[in-house]
């Protein structure tokens, strides 16, 4: 005798089982390997963009909650609601197992039924993640319920039946659709995408560079799309960067302070405009989430190096071109001119070395003190009980130092005190304005070597177009070249206001760190030579020279006239008996105004 089993459809409505016998109405999910009235669900809600209207959280949640009330599905509610809501989440980036909230109800199966979405693509969109969740679906007897499927009906794939093949085949037909679909997909949006990036002032969507926030084209511009204006917060905070730069702190410092202000970070700054939570996974890397990003110098160094600022266009991290080779511009009112965003690329370079955050250290003479015999830095050793000491550093570099020097520290702090304010401390220091010059020189170079490495990429294209297309843009950077190549290069003029204080009165307000940039920016160097073994009490000044060069040299050459001309006179201030001071390299002109501390 053939077993028969009853179970109804969509509607309701009464079918006949294989075995071909009919039965009396009974429990819509009966004939399975459990017969519950009431199925403990998971109501199951995901978006690709939080903004998408069209597949809004409310939308999935009713289409979710009409399903589970025909198959008798109970979501659970207030504190034991079962829901998974992964909003911004892409079905094709991230599998079932692999969302913040699916994820964590797919680890803990004792705690449900069944699953519901509103439809196939709120769930999977490849194959091989629709294979994984039905392989787990089976192996612990889970229902999946879309609300909608295709052609609106309502699709129920039952796994407790362990016996029953059809379910999971049907999935993969299904999961071959729908990955099928992502691909088109995916497919016209790039081509969409690339066609937006050739039009002038038209911005594709998304998140925007840090700086600028979307705006709708101006009628004057056809008044289709969006385009990009500068975001005045964002703007605020570039300005701050930049003038805290120029005043000599380090991204480091700079860093320390927009944090310490709790200034959202470029990647958290979009969150705050969408009223969406700060923070998230770092690198994409799954299961590690930060609650909010901060700033630090690699930050701050990418967002000023990047042309964005300029209002360029950028693909792949290059500049996006017309047919002339000149970039497209995303925005008719960029943050920065070419100028401006030359020189603080000029003054990152110049510090990409010591731009180090050391705000850890009280050694007044970092980066000053150097070993005589290999020349390399000294940096300050504390050890408990004794006195700290500046030692030659060569083992952490790699380098064997044949007589490494050391000195106690506050005998070579007190020293370089002693020689820096008895030569400069009467200068008087100045406020100094630079006007900023255009030369082409750094475009004219990037694009240089945008075209060499275009070059590299002659006669491997295989067909017609892709040589055409190849050519076009070869044109289209030996143009721009030739442009740059064309354009005069205008000196920068440099402003200097005498302040009325002198490097004496600075020194006096300034902390260690102050007093250290102060020495740094004025070239001073101590080498320290081997001493010899002994009780000293004090410093032995023949281990020491102190030199100074840099824009300070002429009023010290100055100041050191003068002592020689009043050399009968009892001075205060004389140097040091037995010391070595030298300055190095004079400028000739020794009416140069110094520049401020």
């Amino acid at each position: 005798m053939v077993a028969s089993t009853l179970v109804r459809d969509g509607s309701g409505n009464p079918s006949l089982s294989p075995g071909g016998m009919t039965s009396t109405p009974r429990n819509p999910l009966a004939g399975t390997v459990f017969e519950t009235e009431t199925l403990r669900g998971v109501r199951c809600v995901r978006l690709s963009v939080f903004t998408d209207e069209t597949t809004s959280p409310e939308r999935q949640r009713e289409a979710d909650d009409i399903a589970a009330a025909a198959l008798g599905i109970d979501f659970g509610e207030g504190d034991r609601l079962r829901e998974a809501v992964d909003l911004d989440v892409s079905a094709s980036a991230f599998g079932p197992f692999d969302r913040p909230q699916l994820g964590g109800w797919l680890a803990r199966p004792d705690d449900f039924d069944a699953l519901v979405w509103w439809r196939f693509d709120r769930a999977i969109r490849s194959m091989a993640h629709m294979h994984e969740l039905a392989k787990w679906a089976k192996q612990h007897r889970k229902m999946l319920v879309f609300a909608e499927g295709i052609g609106g009906g309502r699709l129920v794939f039952d796994f407790r039946n362990p016996m029953d093949p059809m379910s999971e085949l049907m999935m993969l037909m299904l999961a071959f659709a729908a990955q099928v679909e992502s691909q088109s997909i995916k497919d016209r949006v790039t081509g969409a995408m690339a066609a937006i990036r050739k039009m002038t002032l038209r911005w594709r969507g998304s998140r925007p560079p840090y700086g600028y926030m979307p705006a709708p084209m101006p009628k004057e511009h056809g008044g289709i799309g969006w385009t990009l204006v500068p975001d005045p917060d964002a703007v605020r905070v570039i300005e701050r960067i930049v003038r805290e730069l120029l005043e000599g702190k380090t991204a480091s410092a700079v860093a320390v302070g927009l944090n310490e202000d709790r200034v959202p970070s470029p990647r958290d700054h979009w969150a705050v405009k969408q009223n969406r939570a700060k923070g998230g996974r770092p690198g994409g890397k799954s299961g590690l989430t930060k609650d909010a990003f901060k700033w630090n110098p690699a930050v701050i160094t990418r967002m000023l190096r990047n042309e964005t600022l300029l209002g360029w266009k950028m693909h792949n991290g290059k500049p996006v071109r017309d047919a002339d080779g000149n970039p497209i511009m995303s925005t008719e009112t960029p943050i920065m001119t070419r100028e401006e965003f030359d020189r603080i690329g000029a003054l990152l370079d110049s510090r990409s070395i010591e731009n180090g955050d050391r705000k850890d250290t009280d050694a007044l003479l970092l980066r000053v003190i150097h070993c005589a015999n290999c020349g390399g830095r000294m940096y300050l050793n504390k050890q408990e009980g004794k006195h700290p000491t500046y030692k030659c550093n060569s083992h952490a570099r790699g380098d064997l130092c044949e007589a490494p020097s050391n000195v106690r520290g506050d005998w070579a702090d007190e020293y370089v005190t002693s020689e820096f304010l008895r030569l400069v401390g009467s200068v008087q220091t100045t406020h100094v304005v630079e006007i900023p010059g255009y030369d082409p020189e750094p475009e004219l170079r990037a694009t240089l070597a945008e075209f060499e490495e275009h070059q590299q990429q002659k006669g491997r294209q295989k067909s017609k177009h892709a040589a055409n297309a190849w050519q076009e843009r070869a044109d289209a950077l030996d143009n721009r070249i030739a442009e740059l190549e064309s354009r005069e290069k205008v000196e920068p003029q440099r402003v200097v206001t005498p302040t009325g204080r002198t490097f004496a009165d600075e020194w006096a307000e300034k902390d260690t760190a102050g007093r250290r940039a102060m020495l740094t920016e004025a070239g001073v160097r101590l080498d320290v030579r081997r001493g010899a073994r002994g009780g000293w009490r004090k410093l032995d000044v023949r281990r020491v020279t102190f030199t100074m060069s840099g824009e300070l040299d002429p009023a010290a050459e100055a100041l050191a006239g003068e002592a020689t001309e009043l050399e009968s006179e009892s001075r205060g201030d004389s140097p040091t008996p037995g010391a070595s001071v030298r300055l190095i390299a004079p400028a000739a002109a020794a009416e140069r105004v110094p520049v401020a501390a």
